[in-house]
């Protein structure tokens, strides 16, 4: 299989503290991976050295077979697109401004929106439902409707690798199974953060935990979500029923600590 993402040997230390320690990880073409760990294990980190939020170093991340850093800012945007925990803007742009936003690699600097740019928006919002709202306050919508235009934004942007961070934490119920149900019907390479593991376990065809800065162990979800795993590294007693697709369903029933 073809390699969208890979990571060699990655570590990372603040001062005297080991955030990441010999991460290794693959992602393949249009594959759905989950990373998942407890707070402070790594994750969010992981993935800002991928997005060089964090600039890792050298010959660790790969894009296609390429180091990272062989890749000009723009054109890294054009295959990398990545949706955040945070939704806020200082600005009060609309939503239609929101996903044109996602056009601008693809523009020199101060040039302007041309009509494939909005003709790309537009079908973008329509793809999730948005497109009636497209001149609405994007500050005025909900959470779950703000993560929807990012999702659009992110459409927009033509990238083939999408990098998610906890993007349905704070949204009801609702909100995170249609997110996930939208995102996993793109046809995308995407690796996520899940803080929800019953939702990683659902969308993901493969999952790699954390803890404390190391890979402990990766696979399938079948194969790896196990009562012991969920004692050893979220604290926690839980049941596993298979779902009629085989995937396991976490029961929670008390802290293990």
């Amino acid at each position: 299989m073809e390699n969208k993402v890979e990571i060699r040997d990655l570590s990372y230390r603040v001062l005297d503290t080991q955030i990441l320690q010999d991460i290794s990880l693959r992602v393949g073409k249009n594959q759905f991976i989950g990373l998942i760990g407890p707070n402070g294990s790594g994750k969010t980190s992981l993935l800002k050295h991928i997005y060089r939020a964090l600039p890792p170093q050298k010959r660790a991340v790969f894009l296609n077979g390429r180091e990272i850093e062989s890749y000009s800012y723009r054109e890294a945007a054009q295959q990398i697109t990545v949706m955040r925990q945070e939704n806020a803007s200082d600005f009060d742009y609309t939503i239609l401004e929101m996903v044109l936003m996602g056009r601008s690699p693809y523009r020199k600097y101060y040039e302007r929106d041309t009509e494939e740019d909005k003709e790309i928006a537009q079908n973008a919002l329509r793809f999730v439902g948005m497109e009636a709202m497209a001149e609405r306050s994007f500050s005025t919508l909900s959470g779950g409707e703000k993560q929807r235009v990012l999702i659009a934004r992110s459409l927009a942007q033509e990238a083939d690798i999408l990098l998610l961070d906890e993007p349905t934490n704070h949204l009801d119920v609702h909100y995170q199974w249609l997110l996930m149900e939208i995102i996993s019907g793109l046809g995308k390479t995407v690796l996520s953060v899940f803080h929800e593991l019953n939702l990683a376990c659902r969308f993901c065809d493969y999952l790699y935990v954390l803890k404390e800065g190391r890979i402990l162990t990766h696979g399938r979800p079948a194969s790896i979500v196990t009562p012991e795993m969920l004692s050893e590294v979220f604290g926690v007693r839980a049941e596993i029923i298979p779902t009629d697709k085989g995937r396991p369903y976490i029961i929670y029933q008390s802290s293990s600590t």
